[in-house]
């Protein structure tokens, strides 16, 4: 795998749902590894938080998981907030974007503080506290722009994203997506759309097919390709237009049949519709230079489908991963059962006493890999994939540093 530059470089979570306490480094391609319970989809989810909160509203995002009081971390202390900060490289920007969301009476919440800082000579920056903007800077600008104004209850992000400045980071963020496919929604007759994103349960699946096979054709083809792999016999897939919705036609090699015969996906199996959801949901970017999905999130792509058939599916999470950044939610040994699959791309995710700890797996797992005396499958099935608790020592706290400003 080459050394590719991942879009989100660092995550730090603070009191989001089990997590209590989190700072990692991602790769372009990240495996969150643990077991049910654990809290790996809540990593996952303090993402697509953030990109539901910029893409429609933070009090949209908030209901959609049961308000504040279900996100914050529960716990003996009784937090009162949580706080995310995302490291990023754009090809336009680098630097991080953080917030603090505290609960206020009878549910309610504001935004405590917010920062964005873009790095270099000709970066930018804000910071807002509690609805007041206490910095505003553009490098570069001669005449300055007046700073657009704040709420407590919305991000600022969303404010500045006019300013060209930030629009990069904006964009980016708000299109990372994050799946959890329904087979019985990608069956359904489809509504058409954009299809620019392909949305959580794959509901859009028709659209942004179709907008692939417009736009690059290249692309559809592997994803036929890696699908035919994947279920033996279906030979491709296109968009079949059923006035005023449309639906999936596969194609499909029958034993004494010249011609392959047409199904729709109302006739396909859980494992086949999946596939291709997940198949689309990686290779949907459409330039490699400048993904319009910097970041795609899956959660436990292995379900439903034959053990051997995920070794081909890995295959597909390390080629989309040289254009879009991805992160897995596994606890499938047989998908990290590959004698070349570092355990530097491991995020080992463990449970105590419901808080979540999230780290690279501890270096007598690391040497082993790297021996070649176990796969990371094989240490999965032992129960030796485990968090390095020498990561959590005195330095560990700075480490998790919210924001760049003094006394935030």
């Amino acid at each position: 795998m080459t050394n590719v530059t991942p879009f989100l470089t660092r995550v730090v979570l603070k009191n989001y749902k089990s997590i209590a306490a989190s700072g990692v480094d991602l790769r372009a391609l990240t495996f969150l590894v643990g077991p049910n319970g654990s809290g790996k989809s809540n990593f996952l989810d303090a993402l697509r938080f953030t990109s539901d909160s910029l893409r429609s509203s933070l009090d949209n995002a908030l209901r959609e998981r049961g308000g504040i009081a279900e996100v914050r971390r529960r716990s003996g202390g009784h937090p009162t907030h949580f706080g995310i900060r995302l490291e990023f490289q754009l090809p336009s920007a680098v630097g991080h974007y953080a917030f603090k969301i505290g609960a206020r009476p009878q549910g309610g919440y504001e935004v405590q503080t917010e920062e964005c800082v873009i790095l270099g000579p000709e970066g930018a920056s804000f910071q807002v506290v509690a609805g007041e903007v206490k910095q505003f800077e553009l490098s570069g600008i001669r005449n300055g722009i007046a700073p657009p104004a704040a709420l407590k209850d919305r991000l600022y992000l969303v404010n500045v994203s006019g300013v060209p400045k930030f629009r990069p980071v904006y964009d980016a963020l708000s299109r990372m997506g994050f799946y959890s496919l329904n087979p019985d929604r990608i069956r359904d007759f489809q509504a058409p759309d954009s299809g620019d994103l392909l949305v959580r349960d794959g509901s859009n699946l028709t659209s942004v097919l179709r907008q692939l096979s417009m736009r690059d054709e290249a692309r559809k083809s592997r994803i036929e390709e890696y699908l035919s792999s994947i279920v033996p016999g279906v030979s491709g897939v296109d968009v079949k237009d059923v006035p005023p919705k449309a639906t999936l036609e596969f194609r499909q090699e029958v034993a004494g049949s010249s011609d392959p015969w047409r199904f729709f996906a109302g006739n396909m199996s859980d494992g086949t519709l999946r596939a291709l959801g997940f198949l689309v949901a990686l290779f949907q970017s459409q330039d490699s230079a400048a993904p319009n999905v910097p970041l795609v999130g899956i959660e436990e792509p292995e379900v439903a489908l034959h053990p051997a058939a995920v070794g081909v599916l890995l295959d597909a999470l390390r080629e989309a991963s040289q254009s879009t950044q991805v992160i897995v939610t596994t606890h499938s040994p047989d998908l990290l059962d590959s004698v070349d699959l570092g355990a530097e791309l491991l995020l080992a995710v463990h449970a105590e006493k419901g808080t979540t700890q999230i780290a690279p797996v501890d270096e007598a797992s690391r040497e082993a890999v790297r021996k070649g005396l176990y796969t990371p499958g094989e240490l999965l099935r032992l129960d030796q994939l485990r968090p390095d608790i020498e990561l959590f020592g005195p330095k560990f706290p700075k480490q998790l540093d919210l924001f760049d400003g003094a006394g935030l």
